[in-house]
């Protein structure tokens, strides 16, 4: 399924809204320490899909909010914490990757300590943005604190970081289909819900809205990181920007070794459609949470 002329412009004016944000927050290349900066740089500008920026700014949007307050707080944020994991997920004691969005991995560019370094500051400059004033008075009373509780929630021990050890720590029982997705709701999907409950947060969504959030971000991970799974056995590394086949090579469980390609694929676009079917009282409002469904069930890195 091609992306819809409607969707890639939508995808495209919010990257370039996020990336204008991003080039603001970040402390410029000439800056001391200089080598720091340029290696956040260099990650947080090396391309990428946005995807969990543009979910918070699609639930701001579809939640009522009107203006440009989230992009700081809640989008400059919320890919600076994507960036830093990344950059971390690739180090030799994790992942182990060379490739990272068809360039050399940080650490490859500017060693592993620096690389660490690089991401903890991501992070920190992250919880800067979430936290940043707000000057208008965007968002409701105590949004903001509970957007970053959400955030801080997402990617710690019962979020990012568990899932995490989750991956690389080889438990026996992780080639169950039920501990699978246990580690993919915290490595993967922990992050992408929190990224539309700060959406809905900060623009005053109702409870059954929020409901309806956390729901579709659930099945939305999922549908992500099964499709990222089978995409490491058939992608082509020259779209993916990085090495393919190698979960295979480090012996890791994934749903593609677990079930196969083609069960995984139907595995995918079930727990899709469960999210997609989640959003159906909000009608037409809610299309471009239902095409980006589409898009991470169909796209090729």
């Amino acid at each position: 399924m091609a992306v819809s002329p409607r969707l890639e412009a939508y995808l495209r004016e919010k990257r370039v809204q996020i990336n204008r944000t991003l080039e603001q927050v970040l402390p410029p290349e000439a800056w001391e320490p200089a080598t720091i900066h340029r290696a956040m740089r260099y990650s947080v500008f090396a391309g990428g899909k946005r995807l969990r920026p543009i979910l918070a700014i699609a639930a701001y949007q579809i939640a009522g909010g009107r203006q440009d307050a989230i992009l700081v707080p809640a989008t400059a944020g919320l890919e600076l914490i994507h960036c830093a994991s990344l950059i971390h997920d690739d180090l030799p004691c994790m992942d182990d990757d060379d490739y990272r969005r068809g360039r050399p991995t940080n650490h490859k560019v500017f060693g592993e300590a620096m690389a660490v370094l690089a991401g903890d500051a991501m992070i920190a400059l992250a919880f800067e943005c979430l936290l940043a004033e707000d000057r208008n008075d965007s968002f409701p009373d105590g949004a903001l604190l509970e957007a970053v509780r959400v955030v801080a929630r997402a990617i710690g021990t019962r979020g990012l970081v568990g899932g995490q050890v989750m991956d690389v720590s080889n438990d026996p029982e992780a080639g169950s289909k039920k501990t699978l997705e246990q580690t993919c709701e915290h490595k993967t999907g922990a992050l992408i819900q929190a990224s539309l409950e700060c959406g809905g947060l900060l623009a005053g969504g109702d409870s059954r809205l929020m409901k309806a959030l956390r729901l579709y971000g659930k099945g939305l991970g999922l549908g992500f990181q099964i499709t990222d799974d089978i995409l490491n056995v058939i992608g082509d590394p020259r779209q993916m920007g990085k090495a393919t086949h190698t979960d295979q090579a480090q012996d890791k469980v994934t749903f593609a070794g677990v079930l196969g390609v083609e069960a995984a694929r139907k595995e995918a676009k079930r727990w899709i459609d469960e999210a997609k079917s989640n959003l159906d009282f909000l009608g037409a409002a809610a299309w471009p949470l239902r095409e980006i469904a589409d898009y991470v069930l169909e796209r090729r890195s």
